[in-house]
């Protein structure tokens, strides 16, 4: 299968480490389930819509059209339903269209806060490290620091002639 082709994509995204996350999941299956309460709507409507006085939406692609404006909520007001079974249909699309676009914020929240973490424990495990081998070289340091004094203290008693013995 080449490389770009849907199929290999798809089983590439569904494989990864990623795709186990719950929010890239729920992420998909909004995006999945919105496409098919919007083609679904969108062929449900047309019977109901099209015999009616005053109707605007007559056709499937005009119906679609419509079902994507009421899903995003933009409603430009030029394709409404006008019968009661098509106002039902377009309740359940806006309520779909809504919760989808909540689930992908949700999800995309989720990423940034996630990946914030990430890196802010990184940081904190740097700065632990850090200060552990700070800690580490000062101990280190102050320990030569009273050697060498031993080491004064030791020559300069021995040169005034009081021999205290070796230096502990």
């Amino acid at each position: 299968m080449p490389p770009l082709s849907p199929l290999y994509l798809l089983r590439k995204l569904l494989g990864s480490e990623r795709w186990q996350r719950l929010h890239v999941k729920a992420s998909v299956w909004a995006a999945v389930g919105v496409v098919l309460v919007l083609l679904i709507g969108s062929w449900i409507i047309v019977p109901f819509e099209s015999s009616a006085p005053r109707a605007t939406i007559t056709s499937f692609p005009l119906a679609l059209w419509w079902s994507v404006e009421t899903a995003t909520t933009v409603g430009y007001g030029d394709l409404y339903p006008v019968t009661l079974a098509g106002r039902v249909i377009a309740g359940i699309v806006m309520l779909v269209g809504i919760s989808v676009f909540s689930i992908v914020t949700a999800s995309l929240a989720t990423w940034f806060v996630g990946s914030a973490a990430r890196r802010a424990r990184r940081v904190a495990l740097a700065l632990e490290h850090a200060e552990s081998q700070g800690t580490t070289d000062a101990a280190r340091e102050l320990r030569a620091l009273h050697a060498r004094f031993d080491r004064l203290e030791h020559l300069l008693a021995r040169g005034s002639g009081d021999n205290p013995g070796p230096p502990a």
